[in-house]
């Protein structure tokens, strides 16, 4: 029986948009018919622009009203992550209704319920995170003029802060007097926080040691070696040194904690200094500084590298053949960039020649035949930023001679929500030691806070929650207790737009993390990021009680962090990034 009028077909379905997983699970949409009155005909349900790689099973209405379309993506064969416009067709005789339908490919975590055992170090997360101050007549008076900055600060649970004075805050000038004013306004409000043990490097020569382009000279070393065990002198003791113009030079007497982390110059291979000369650097100064407080144990950071091109190459073969002082950690410097004209998708390529470059550090300190003491030497990356470019004193670009230079917002946009968490993932499975923010204090290239302000900028935040969901000493503690969170098996189904790690708490607990660092265009530059739906499968762990979800990303308010919003735990569970982001679920027995 035909129809006898009323409005004609119309077709309508019970969502706008289906998520369809790229490991075969299907998904599926319900049809719905609005007939004209009296109309009782057979209606076919079929579906177009479906992309390659989906399969479609489809139940059409027939005589009744209500049908079915079921996706699923290929395997293998899926299609790449992202969505893809359908269309739903209802076709009676010469009539059809039409809905549009948002197919999104998802990408499919699958958390195993096995530990790692190749990742990080045998299996457990083996890395703490960390920040970065540089001393110089520019910015020393940062606590003075943010005297909330130490909150702040305390804030991020950092360990080993990382000072790098230069310029105006070596403490020898080139006249050889000594002021260690400027070091001591960064120093002694640093050492009051966290762990209360920073890591001093020193970073360069006094002017009087160095040559015409301010580099050490290989014939001050010796010199250098007894600057270097001067200041330490004046921090752990309580009578410290004299000048060599009688001048008596001692720290605060308040001041009861000593500085046992010591870093033995900054990026040697780009400050004048063969790999030969800088093993030999290191052999003269660390037991000069050993022996200024015989009492006292020191730890040392060596090389410091400035990780571009094949430097870890050049390097460390003939560091690790020749060293023969103590090394507590061996350290390199890992920025995605030089240059601000270069696109997202080029930085984050970069990241997993990060990893192949830790690989190979430690290749070469656990090959040693020679320095048994070096097998166990933990790498740490002490400085980690997007861009490393900067402005030379008439403002054109460091890295880009002619160049102005531009400020590369990347280090504390959206960007940095999805790139960060990227180089930690890849870099704590690596097994690396210790990861630094290149700085706590700078504009918005460098900064987790802006330095005229002390306001947090977004990079802040991902470095606060990084710390609280995968550090070795959750709540900031000196002294860590309990064993540290093991990596999970998980099996992800697109590592080119996604980044997945799973973590497992001793006390069962697990938190799954979720970067989204997919470009939206191949010529993006600080772009806004492709969205990505992941589907996170926690279904081989235990059931869980609770569950939360935190996620940053562009519409996290700078100032004030995100919020986690609690969340029902599932076999399967779908988030959004709507572009660059991270999210962090974190799962309670």
């Amino acid at each position: 029986m035909g129809p006898s009028g009323g409005p004609p077909l119309q077709l309508s379905l019970s969502a706008n948009s289906v998520a369809v997983g790229q490991d075969g699970k299907p998904a599926s949409v319900t049809v719905t018919l609005t007939r004209p009155a009296g109309d009782t005909n057979s209606v076919s349900v079929t579906a177009s622009n479906v992309p390659s790689g989906v399969k479609t099973q489809i139940q059409s209405p027939g005589t009744g009203n209500t049908g079915t379309v079921t996706f699923a993506a290929e395997t293998p064969g899926a299609p790449s992550a992202g969505a893809y416009s359908v269309t739903i067709n209802g076709t009676e005789g010469a009539t059809t209704a039409t809905a549009n339908l948002s197919l999104v490919i998802a990408v499919v975590a699958t958390v195993k319920s096995t530990v790692n055992g190749s990742a990080g170090l045998n299996g457990r997360l083996s890395i703490f995170m960390s920040t970065s101050f540089q001393p110089t007549q520019t910015d020393y008076q940062f606590f003075t003029t943010n005297p909330g900055a130490t909150a702040t600060l305390e804030d991020l649970h950092p360990q080993h802060i990382r000072l790098q004075p230069k310029r105006g805050g070596t403490p020898e000038k080139a006249d050889q007097s000594w002021d260690f004013s400027i070091l001591d306004a960064v120093l002694n409000p640093v050492i009051g926080v966290a762990d209360k043990s920073p890591e001093l490097q020193l970073a360069t020569a006094p002017g009087w040691m160095a040559d015409s382009n301010g580099h050490l000279e290989v014939g001050h070393f010796q010199d250098f070696a007894e600057y270097s065990a001067d200041v330490v002198r004046y921090y752990n003791t309580t009578t410290g040194f004299i000048d060599s113009g009688g001048n008596t030079h001692v720290h605060s007497t308040s001041k009861v904690t000593p500085v046992t982390w010591w870093g033995i110059f900054n990026e040697p291979n780009a400050n004048g200094l063969s790999a030969a000369d800088y093993v030999h650097l290191y052999n003269v100064v660390v037991p000069a500084m050993l022996e200024a407080v015989p009492a006292m144990p020191l730890k040392f950071v060596a090389v410091e590298l400035a990780d571009f091109g094949n430097q870890p190459e050049t390097y460390m073969p003939t560091f690790v053949s020749g060293v023969a002082a103590q090394v507590d950690a061996v350290a390199t410097h890992l920025y995605s960039t030089c240059n601000q004209q270069d696109s997202d998708e080029k930085l984050l390529g970069t990241i997993p020649g990060f990893v192949t470059d830790v690989n190979y550090i430690y290749s070469q300190l656990r090959s040693s035949e020679a320095n048994s003491q070096l097998a166990t030497v933990p790498v740490w990356v002490t400085e980690n930023n997007v861009d490393a470019d900067f402005a030379t004193s008439d403002g054109t670009s460091a890295c880009n001679p002619g160049r102005p230079f531009v400020t590369d917002q990347r280090g504390t946009s959206a960007f940095f929500a999805a790139w960060r968490p990227y180089v930690f993932s890849q870099l704590a499975q690596a097994g690396v030691g210790a990861l630094y923010q290149w700085d706590f204090d700078g504009d918005m290239q460098f900064g987790e806070v802006s330095v005229a302000t002390g306001k947090t900028y977004l990079s802040y935040w991902v470095d606060y929650y990084l710390e609280r969901y995968f550090s070795l000493c959750p709540q900031g503690a000196a002294a860590c207790s309990g064993a540290p969170p093991s990596i999970l098996n998980l099996a992800n189904t697109e590592t080119a737009s996604v980044e997945a790690m799973a973590t497992e708490n001793p006390d069962g607990s697990v938190v799954v993390m979720i970067a989204d660092h997919a470009a939206e265009a191949p010529s993006d530059n600080n772009g806004p990021g492709a969205p990505r739906t992941v589907i996170v499968d926690v279904s081989a762990l235990q059931p869980f009680a609770s569950g939360t979800l935190l996620t940053i990303d562009a519409t996290t308010d700078p100032a004030n962090g995100p919020t986690s919003v609690p969340i029902t735990p599932a076999p399967r569970l779908t988030i959004t990034l709507n572009g660059y982001g991270v999210a962090f679920l974190e799962f309670k027995p």
